[in-house]
This record gives C-alpha cells, sequence and structure tokens, in this order.
C-alpha cells in the first residue's frame, strides 16, 4: 500500500481544484434544468443500476435469470396498476402485459412492427381473426401490401413516428391540428388523411396517438380516433405518453388525460419512467393488450436460445416482445424506487411540478410583456415575448424578438430553457419558449429565480430591440 501511494502521490496536484471538475456535462439534475423534459434520477434507482451493472445480465430468456424476467413482470404489473391501465395490459392477465424497454422512440418502433405484421396476417386472409392466428405471412403478401401501408401522426407527434417510418420504409402522415382543438389530433382530421389514401390505393395500418406532446403537452382525442380505426380491421393505435403517462398515478388527472379512453380503444401505450417518474435513464414500459402481437413479430428461436420451460409455455422470454435480443435489468430500479417512495410519494413528487407550473402560469399571466401560447398542461409551460402585450406588432418581428429572447437565455449558465414553434388560429408559425418543471431538485424558490432571468433578459431584448427601431 505504501509503495502505491508513494507511486501515485507525484501524479495527483497538490491543491484540490477551484472549479469543478465536471467541464462540459450539462447538468440534468439541477433545479434550473427546466429544458426539454426532465429526466430523474434518485439515490434510489442509482443504487439499483449499480446492483444490476454488477451482475451484467442480458436478460433475453426466462433461463438466463429468472429473477430477472420475473421480476420485470411483477413490475409492469405494479406500475399498470398505479397508473390505472386495465386489467387487459396486465401481465397477469396471461394475454397484454409489459415489457421495459430502453426509449419511446423504441417502444414507437417495436409497436410500427408488430403492427405491420399484423396487418399483413390480416391481409393474407382478407380476414379479421386473421391477426390472431400464427400463420405464415407469404412473401408475394408482403410484395403486394408490404410498401402500401401507411402510418398516421399529428404535426405535434414526437419524431418517434416519423423515425419509425424511415426505418421501415414507409411513408408517415402528419395529420394538421389546430390551435382551436390545442393542438389535439381530432377523429375527423384522421378519417379525412385515411379516405384519401384509401382511394388511392393505400393501407391505414397503424396511428401513433399521443397523450402530453412536446411542444404544448397536448392530448389528443382518443375517443375521436379509435372511433375512426373501427373502420379499418387493419389499423393499429399505438399512445406515446413519454412524458405525460406517469401523471395518470394523479386519478384526479385521469380525465383529463384520457385514460378510459386510452384502455377503450389502444392496442399499446408506452410512458417513461425515466423522465418524470423518478428513475434513472433508461425506463420506458409498453404495454400490449395482446402480446401475441409482440411475439408473433420477434419471436426468432434457432436452437442455442431454445429452453425446456419456454417450449412448455410455462416462461416469458422477453427477447420476443422487443426489437434486441440482450436487455438491461431495468425492472429492478423502478422495484428500488416505488418500494422507497410508495405510491404516495410518487403521487407528490408528481404534484409538486404540477403546482410549480400553476404558480408560474399566474405570474406570467399578469405579466406585460409575456403571454401564454397554451393553456398550462401539468409541469409544461409555453410562453413569448410580446411587449406590452402590444396586438400592432407583427408575428414576423414578435418571432424575431423571441429569437433573440431565447438566444440570451441559451447563453447563460443559471438557466436552461427550450424553445419550440406552434402554428396559430392565424396560421402563422409563433416562436415561443417552455419552461418544463418536475425535477427532482427544483423547488418553486428555483422556479421563481429562473423566471426572473427571463424577465430580466426580455427587458433587455426590449430595450435592444426599442433601441434599433428608434422606438425611444
Amino acid at each position: 500500500m505504501i509503495f502505491f501511494l508513494a507511486g501515485l502521490h507525484p501524479l495527483l496536484p497538490s491543491r484540490p481544484p477551484k472549479p469543478n471538475e465536471l467541464s462540459g456535462v450539462t447538468h440534468w439534475q439541477s433545479p434550473n434544468f427546466l429544458a426539454y423534459f426532465p429526466s430523474n434520477s434518485t439515490f434510489e434507482s442509482m443504487l439499483a443500476d449499480l446492483y444490476a451493472a454488477s451482475v451484467s445480465n442480458p436478460g433475453f430468456n426466462w433461463i438466463c435469470s429468472p429473477a430477472c424476467t420475473e421480476l420485470e413482470q411483477v413490475v409492469v404489473d405494479w406500475a399498470a396498476k398505479m397508473l390505472g391501465l386495465s386489467s387487459t395490459f396486465w401481465t397477469e392477465s396471461k394475454v397484454g402485459g409489459g415489457v421495459i424497454m430502453g426509449s419511446a422512440s423504441e417502444a414507437a418502433l417495436t409497436a410500427a412492427m408488430a403492427a405491420r405484421e399484423r396487418a399483413l396476417r390480416i391481409l393474407s386472409k382478407d380476414d379479421k381473426a386473421a391477426a390472431d392466428e400464427d400463420i405464415e405471412i407469404s412473401e408475394d403478401v408482403r410484395k403486394k401490401y408490404g410498401q402500401k401501408l401507411v402510418i398516421y401522426g399529428s404535426t405535434q407527434t414526437h419524431s418517434v413516428g416519423a423515425k419509425a417510418a424511415i426505418l421501415l420504409g414507409l411513408p408517415f402522415r402528419a395529420v394538421p391540428v389546430t390551435a382551436e382543438d390545442q393542438y389535439a389530433l381530432r377523429g375527423d382530421a384522421l378519417r379525412a388523411a385515411i379516405e384519401t389514401d384509401v382511394a388511392a390505393g393505400l393501407i391505414p395500418f397503424l396511428a401513433i396517438g399521443t397523450v402530453g406532446t412536446t411542444s404544448s403537452g397536448a392530448v389528443d382525442r382518443i375517443a375521436e380516433i379509435g372511433q375512426v380505426l373501427k373502420g379499418y380491421p387493419t389499423m393499429f393505435l399505438h399512445i406515446d405518453a413519454a412524458w405525460a403517462g406517469v401523471a395518470y398515478a394523479l386519478p384526479e388527472y385521469r380525465d383529463l388525460l384520457r385514460l378510459a379512453e386510452v384502455n377503450e380503444y389502444a392496442n399499446s401505450f408506452s410512458t417513461n419512467f425515466h423522465k418524470w417518474g423518478l428513475t434513472t435513464f433508461d425506463a420506458t414500459l409498453m404495454f400490449v393488450k395482446n402480446r401475441h402481437d409482440l411475439t408473433q413479430t420477434f419471436d426468432v428461436t434457432p436452437l442455442y436460445l431454445r429452453s425446456k420451460e419456454a417450449d412448455a409455455g410455462k416462461v416469458i422470454d422477453y427477447r420476443n416482445w422487443q426489437i434486441p435480443l440482450g436487455r438491461r435489468f431495468r425492472s429492478l430500479k423502478i422495484w428500488f424506487v416505488l418500494r422507497s417512495y410508495g405510491i404516495e410519494g410518487f403521487q407528490k413528487h408528481l404534484t409538486r411540478g404540477i403546482e410549480q407550473c400553476q404558480q408560474l402560469a399566474s405570474i406570467v399571466g399578469a405579466s406585460p410583456d409575456f403571454e401564454l401560447v397554451t393553456k398550462p398542461v401539468l409541469a409544461l409551460l409555453v410562453f413569448r415575448l410580446v411587449p406590452g402585450n402590444s396586438t400592432q406588432l407583427s408575428e414576423e418581428t414578435l418571432n424575431r424578438l423571441n429569437q433573440r429572447l431565447y438566444d440570451r437565455l441559451d447563453a447563460r449558465k443559471d438557466v436552461f430553457l427550450t424553445k419550440t414553434s406552434l402554428k396559430t388560429s392565424n396560421g402563422h408559425n409563433v416562436l415561443c419558449i417552455r419552461f418544463a418543471m418536475g425535477g427532482v431538485h427544483t423547488k418553486f424558490e428555483h422556479v421563481k429565480k429562473s423566471w426572473e432571468v427571463v424577465e430580466e433578459e426580455g427587458h433587455n431584448t426590449i430595450e435592444d430591440w426599442k433601441k434599433e427601431e428608434g422606438n425611444q
């Protein structure tokens, strides 16, 4: 030991550093990080991640580690029950079930691939029942229908939809939404898009609905979408609730977020516990009503992956529920978090972010130089700079001012926000700024201080603009 220390000592500095040694690292756990959506991390989930890393279990088959597979089955059902998902999504139903993935993008691509295979099975027999039959899809069917399939979402759907379409080599229809509808996808608009494609000989097979869009927190009209899809047996409905889905843990927000409609119409649903759900990245939960939609797509079993337990149908091999073979022991993180916080602690965390947003909305609403672009949704606030709440300035001028404001904010190191663009009722694209609360360490004092920074830079932006325009 003495020799080791003697050899190491000349290599180390004689004094501790004055600045920290994390230069170049964006501090997502800072209470002043209010950009994108939060990426929560807690001591419990970090500790669980350390334990999982220590065994480095790839967990693709039950036999690889029964505890890895069986804990996941328990944890996803805990989550489903906490969120109020229908029992048709529970693993214990033996029909549906949940699986933990790396991201909402992975879940969307998984849903798209499963929906494609389901649609091709239906088209193989031109029979609704064919989707549930274990039938072989011929090459002729793939050639005949494979390139006619279309994915639908809205102009507010996350990039996961377009990316899934790119990876499958299929078109993605971004259906327009309006400010009057709070940027939610409506049934009539979706129906019009589908009818246009069907008339052109194309085949609708997947719609992606969103609960809590990134730009504005919009919640699509799930029941309207579901009613439209009833007329198209090849259609599959995936709900992307990456950010807002964990808020289903609050019963008082389930109607706002259309939980009953999701339970009735969705084929699959995903949400990220690694955003607002107190769990270190990565931890996306995906639920399906029919697990055969996944296994009939992803079950490729060479001899070396077979086991007597799986052959007997006694266990789940999660490799058959996902795109990759190997998988991380993610369930341990959620297990530690839910046992430590409990449902009540989880709810208090969510409620704190929502209350912060409501308090900030009151401040912004009373400001003479700022306006809310959309109604606050959960812990997301979208605003823009409007000097003197003027109605005389053009949208082009306001966009330039807001870009200048954002550039000022982006240059600072004490707060981090992100911008977006939304189309107003008069057809103008409005540049606005997002304020996303919900961080584990964020208190209202941090929110208030960050808003004071926004006001300060907003004032500076206005003053500079007045000087340039000669509007003293």
